[in-house]
C-alpha cells in the first residue's frame, strides 16, 4: 500500500489482518489510484485535514469505491464537523455552537459528565475482544432521558458526547489496540443490551438509537466490526424484521441478535476476563467496569497522545497544501512525527461510540 508522507503520519501498523478487497495493505492498483484521485479532488477544493490514506479508504469502501459519492460523503462530514446539526439546527450548548475539532480536548475533562450519565445510561469502552478490538457496551434499558434532564443533561449534551466518543475511539483507542495486536484494527466489538426496554421507554430508546445510527452511518463509516444485540424481546424483533431488509448485507453479517441466551456466543468472541461479570464474564473492575476505561489505550506500553492532545499541547497539525511525494510499502513513514489522521462506524442500531 502506498503511503503519502504529507498526510500518512502513522505510528501504528497499517496493514489489515485479513486480506479483504479495499482494505489497507490489500489494495488493487485501481483502488490505490482511486485513493489518489479522491485526495486530489478534495485538495483542489481546499481540504487539508483527514486526507490520510486510511481515512479516505474508509469513505471509499462505504461508497463501494465510487469516488464521486465518496467525495460527497467526505465533504458532508467535514461540514457537519464544523456545525453539528440537531433537528435541522446548529447544535448549541449554553449558547455556544459546537465545532467538533475544538470540542474534543475540552469535553468532560474532569469526568463528571460520564459519572452522571452512567447512572441513567451506562455506555462505555471496556478492554478488548479476542481479535484485539475495543469492546463497547451500551445498556439501553436503563436510558432515562427525563432523569438526565433533571440533572442538567440535555439531548444536546448526549449528542456531543456521542460525537466526542466516536473521535476518541478513532484516536487514541484504535491505534493503541493496533500496536498491541501488531496489525491494523479499525473497528469495534459492540454489545447493545436491551434488558429493560419495553413499552414505557421504547420511544426514547429507539429515538436515541436513530440519532446515533445516523451519526455513525453518515460520518463514521466502516467502524463496526461485530455487534451483539442481547436481551432483545418481541418488541425489538418486530423492529428488526422491518429494518433488516434495508441494511447492506455486509452490515447484516456483523449483527448478531441473541435474545436472552447470549453468554456462550459473547464468550466465544470476548475473553471472560475482559467481559463484565453481569454479562457472563469474570471482570469486576474496582469502582465498576462502566467507569474504569480499562484497555490498551490506558497502558503506557501501547498508549500515545491522540492528535487532539498534541494540538492542545501546542503541536501544529496544519498542513501546507503543496504537492506530495508518495512512499510505497508497509514500513514507509512520513518524516514528520505529527499525526494528522483525524478521521474517525454502521447502520441501525449503531453504537453511541462512544
Amino acid at each position: 500500500m502506498e503511503l503519502d508522507p504529507k498526510y500518512d503520519h502513522y505510528d501504528y501498523p497499517t496493514t489489515a489482518p485479513v486480506a479483504k478487497p479495499g482494505h489497507p495493505g490489500h489494495l488493487t492498483d485501481a483502488q490505490q489510484a482511486q485513493v489518489h484521485q479522491l485526495r486530489m479532488m478534495l485538495e483542489s477544493e481546499g481540504y487539508t485535514k483527514r486526507l490520510d490514506t486510511l481515512t479516505l479508504l474508509r469513505f471509499l469502501r462505504a461508497r463501494k469505491f465510487d469516488v464521486n459519492l465518496s467525495k460527497k460523503m467526505f465533504v458532508d462530514c467535514e461540514k457537519w464537523r464544523k456545525t453539528i446539526l440537531y433537528a435541522g439546527q446548529p447544535l448549541k450548548i449554553d449558547g455556544r455552537t459546537i465545532e467538533l475539532d475544538e470540542e474534543i480536548s475540552e469535553w468532560d475533562k474532569d469526568g463528571s459528565f460520564k459519572r452522571k450519565v452512567s447512572k441513567w445510561y451506562p455506555q462505555y469502552y471496556h478492554k478488548t475482544d479476542k481479535d484485539g478490538r475495543p469492546v463497547y457496551i451500551e445498556q439501553l434499558g436503563k436510558i432515562d432521558l427525563g432523569a438526565m434532564k433533571n440533572e442538567g443533561i440535555e439531548y444536546e449534551h448526549m449528542l456531543t458526547n456521542l460525537a466526542v466518543e466516536y473521535e476518541k475511539m478513532a484516536d487514541p483507542r484504535l491505534p493503541a489496540c493496533s500496536r498491541k495486536a501488531g496489525h491494523l484494527l479499525e473497528t469495534s466489538c459492540t454489545i447493545m443490551d436491551f434488558n429493560g426496554v419495553g413499552f414505557s421507554n421504547a420511544r426514547q430508546v429507539f429515538g436515541y438509537i436513530q440519532e446515533a445510527s445516523g451519526m455513525s452511518q453518515n460520518y463514521y463509516p466502516e467502524r463496526l466490526g461485530r455487534m451483539y444485540l442481547i436481551n432483545t424481546n418481541w418488541l425489538f424483533t418486530g423492529v428488526w424484521r422491518m429494518v433488516r431488509p434495508l441494511l447492506d448485507p455486509v452490515t447484516v453479517e456483523k449483527i448478531h441478535v441473541l435474545g436472552g441466551n447470549y453468554q456462550k456466543e459473547l464468550l466465544a468472541q470476548i475473553p471472560a476476563e475482559n467481559l463484565p461479570k453481569e454479562f457472563g464474564g469474570t471482570c469486576q473492575c474496582e469502582g465498576g467496569c462502566p467507569l474504569s476505561n480499562a484497555g490498551p489505550w490506558c497502558d503506557p506500553e501501547f498508549a500515545k497522545p491522540a492528535w487532539w492532545e498534541k494540538k492542545k499541547s501546542g503541536g501544529d497539525d496544519a498542513i501546507e497544501n503543496a504537492p506530495a511525494e508518495v512512499v510505497t510499502g508497509e514500513g514507509a513513514t512520513a518524516t514528520s512525527g505529527v499525526a494528522v489522521a483525524e478521521g474517525a462506524e454502521a447502520t441501525v442500531p449503531a453504537p453511541a461510540a462512544a
